[in-house]
């Protein structure tokens, strides 16, 4: 899977995956999106994202927990 929009460098942001080399990390999009905010909001907040950004930002954060194990407490 190709991302065009996600960028890693280890001279911003320590490295971590950003949206298209702005100081934005695609944690951040993911977690406003987690929160409940609408496409609108996010970009209302962040106006240097584009709304391409946002799909984007979600399929590259699917692709890095893809078949990895995470620390999940079983239901009781």
């Amino acid at each position: 899977m190709t991302f065009t929009r996600i960028t890693i460098d280890p001279n911003k942001m320590g490295g971590v995956p950003c949206v298209r080399g702005l100081r934005i990390p695609v944690a951040t999009v993911i977690g406003m999106m987690a929160e409940g905010m609408s496409t609108e909001e996010i970009l209302y907040a962040y106006p240097d994202l584009e709304r391409e950004d946002i799909p984007e930002a979600l399929r590259f954060a699917a692709e890095a927990v893809r078949e990895r194990t995470l620390p999940l407490v079983r239901a009781s």
